[in-house]
């Protein structure tokens, strides 16, 4: 018998309550996954974020059967108070998981774990169990799952009658996600199935579901009462346990025929055939943004995708049960049908954020061109003297928990790590004063922040990586080492929100060595920074380039992604000239950071550390508040 006591606290923001809704949007979509999933391993706190709060109403007529217990912000745990809400903490109160994605993939992880037989909640995390893994910051599809839409329905449902007259632009953009082809593992045999059922006189797919289809456990196979397409019975199928549609076998005609010439695959759910935890944090603000509309008398035929979907979830096993625990009253179909006169809304000029970067990223030439342009307006790239060249930790005379050769990690790769290490502790080191908050961001294993709580007792320092199993090892390490100045944060870098003295990262990739940039200047922060994986930069919803103004003035998007990807040729088994091509741009495009830092009242120096061959990306910022 395991312990009934919750050995995790799960803490949720209260800003008010909205009809049948707890704002924000993230706090219902929280107790929505834990009704599925019957969950009980929490102890569950609401923190309110205003006066205004009828908390009696609140835990009267939305938490259902929860046993919640209310707490003010000062009353929460150090590590919480640097975060964003939704946050769990462990018991110990060292180590926070932070952020809507990461705490909804915690709770079906422990749910799992916790009872096995459970396997549909395991599955919410999709194929690989990737699902809303990616960061918001580079993923579009999380950001829009995640935040975009979450802060569209709540701004939707709160704002003025008179202001509420358009459907969100995040709205229209998961209904022509809706409509877009369906990827998924081996769908080229899907594809095959769909063709011969089409060849067969099946019927073929449509956006909604027909009303027999709809009605609670009609999941037919396809050879007894032909669904509305067969993505439906595949994904059905899944849900029931089932095996997948008994299709005939692959006439000759249909196995020679080109993948490319298959028939694309129609969603069934938000990433395509499987249900999944997208569809947990959708539903119920999909469901208050057609209840609203509903109620102000909106044309919801001109979303018939997200209609047909919504009606679609409904019969997944448990979703009815889980919204009846969380007083969401589900709309049927009936409610939504359009009036046969209204026309359908023309989504072509609904932007796609990414599609203009993707396309101007296909670019084809070398990156001379591109440095002479900038070297003909005076700019090269710049490396300051190393402050401190010589400067080494005492390795030998540390416990073993410190040194990264700990582990699989090979010697040679060990001395280079060791190296890299010396020039990011000797220069944080030279910042650092005593009561100083320290944040290595993108920590990984905690390697820079294991060796900065040891080294420096009277600083805090705060690890923050979005990969759980490298946290976890880091934590190990750091009990192994009885640090008492340390702590560890699980969550994408927009949700850390805390104040500190001196940020640090090593090999931060791509774009996130902007984004730490970018906290620590918000802090007004020091920086040590080494970046890494420049063909990785792109643009983002937040992040155009190049960063600078000077840059900006000569290069364009397209021009300096060509100095990103040579960037990253700099391997030790490339031809030396190609090496140095490569360093060049590392040093250009570092120079467009640095600049844009300087822009914001920072003194920054770019540098290389010692020794150069410690790794192929050895560049390094030092950054300092003017």
């Amino acid at each position: 018998m395991k312990d009934s006591i919750p050995e995790e606290h799960l803490y949720l923001c209260l800003s008010h309550e909205h009809k049948d809704s707890i704002f924000p949007l993230h706090t219902s979509i929280s107790l929505f996954l834990l009704s599925y999933c019957d969950c009980k391993l929490f102890k569950i706190f609401l923190v309110p974020t205003g006066e205004d709060v009828d908390y009696q109403f609140v835990t009267k007529n939305l938490l259902g059967d929860f046993e919640v217990h209310l707490i003010s912000r000062c009353q929460l745990p150090m590590v919480v108070q640097s975060c964003c809400l939704p946050a769990v903490v462990a018991k110990d109160g060292k180590f926070c998981r932070a952020g809507l994605a990461v705490v909804l993939r915690h709770i079906i992880q422990k749910t799992y774990e916790d009872d096995p037989s459970k396997k549909y909640v395991l599955e919410l995390l999709g194929f690989k169990k990737t699902c809303l893994k990616a960061c918001a910051e580079v993923s579009q599809w999380t950001r829009l799952c995640e935040i975009s839409i979450p802060l569209a329905v709540e701004g939707f449902l709160t704002a003025a009658p008179e202001h509420c007259q358009a459907v969100p632009a995040d709205i229209l953009q998961l209904e022509r996600k809706l409509g877009e082809p369906v990827r998924v593992h081996n769908d080229d045999k899907i594809r095959r199935q769909k063709l011969q059922q089409q060849k067969a006189g099946a019927k073929a797919a449509v956006p909604g579901l027909s009303k027999e289809a709809t009605e609670e456990g009609k999941t037919a196979e396809v050879d007894d009462h032909p669904l509305p397409s067969l993505e439906l019975s595949v994904a059905f199928s899944k849900l029931h346990v089932q095996e997948a549609s008994n299709a005939l076998r692959e006439a000759p005609v249909i196995r020679r025929t080109k993948t490319s010439d298959l028939p694309p695959l129609d969603h069934i759910f938000a990433e395509g055939l499987y249900f999944t935890l997208a569809d947990i944090v959708l539903l119920p603000c999909i469901h208050q943004f057609l209840v609203h509309s509903k109620k102000q008398g909106k044309n919801l035929g001109n979303l018939p995708l997200i209609s047909s979907w919504y009606q679609r979830v409904q019969e997944v096993p448990g979703i009815k049960k889980a919204a009846d625990k969380c007083s969401m009253r589900l709309l049927q179909l009936p409610e939504l049908m359009p009036a046969p006169e209204e026309q359908l809304q023309d989504l072509s000029s609904v932007p796609d954020e990414l599609d203009e970067e993707h396309e101007d990223s296909h670019f084809i030439g070398g990156p001379r061109p591109t440095m002479t342009k900038l070297m003909e307006s005076g700019i090269e790239a710049k490396f300051s003297p190393h402050p401190c060249p010589n400067w080494s930790i005492d390795w030998s005379n540390l416990p073993s928990a410190v040194s990264p050769g700990e582990g699989k990690m090979s010697s040679d790769r060990a001395l280079r790590k060791q190296q890299q290490l010396n020039n990011l502790v000797a220069a944080v080191t030279k910042l650092a004063k005593p009561g100083d908050v320290i944040v290595d961001f993108c920590s990984g294993g905690g390697h820079v922040g294991i060796v900065l709580a040891y080294m420096l007792p009277s600083c805090q320092v705060v690890l923050i990586e979005n990969k759980e199993l490298s946290l976890i090892r880091a934590k190990d390490r750091s009990d192994e080492l009885g640090l008492s100045n340390i702590s560890f944060i699980q969550a994408n870098l927009d949700y850390f929100n805390g104040t500190f003295n001196i940020g640090v990262a090593l090999h931060a990739c791509g774009v996130a060595t902007d984004m730490v940039i970018e906290h620590c200047i918000k802090a007004r922060a020091a920086f040590v920074i080494s970046p890494c994986c420049y063909g990785f930069i792109q643009n983002t919803v937040k992040f155009k380039y190049p960063r600078s103004n000077q840059f900006k003035e000569i290069l364009s998007y397209k021009e300096h992604m060509i100095l990103c990807r040579f960037a990253d040729q700099t391997a030790v088994q490339l031809p030396p000239e190609r090496r140095l091509i490569g360093k060049h741009c590392m040093g250009l495009v570092d120079l467009d950071r640095a600049w844009a830092a300087e822009g914001s009242n920072y003194s920054v120096q770019v540098l290389s550390m010692e020794p150069e061959s410690c790794s192929p990306k050895n560049n390094m910022f030092v950054g300092i508040p003017t």
